[in-house]
């Protein structure tokens, strides 16, 4: 079976988490132990996509 560690895809460094090549991840918070950044990605067939989240929109009356 393959498996790779998975990396930021901020700064690209290897995190703490390594994956099988049968893996699926949805919405999966990745912490990044080297940038300090928390981004949300998908994985599939060690494919990863980093999930844009919306910013944040003031409410106004």
């Amino acid at each position: 079976m393959i498996s790779e560690w998975l990396r930021c895809p901020v700064c690209g460094n290897k995190t703490r988490l390594k994956i099988r090549g049968d893996t699926e991840l949805k919405y999966f918070p990745l912490f990044c132990p080297k940038c300090r950044q928390e981004t949300l990605i998908n994985v599939k067939h060690l494919n990863t996509t980093v999930i844009k989240e919306p910013d944040a929109q003031t409410q106004s009356r």
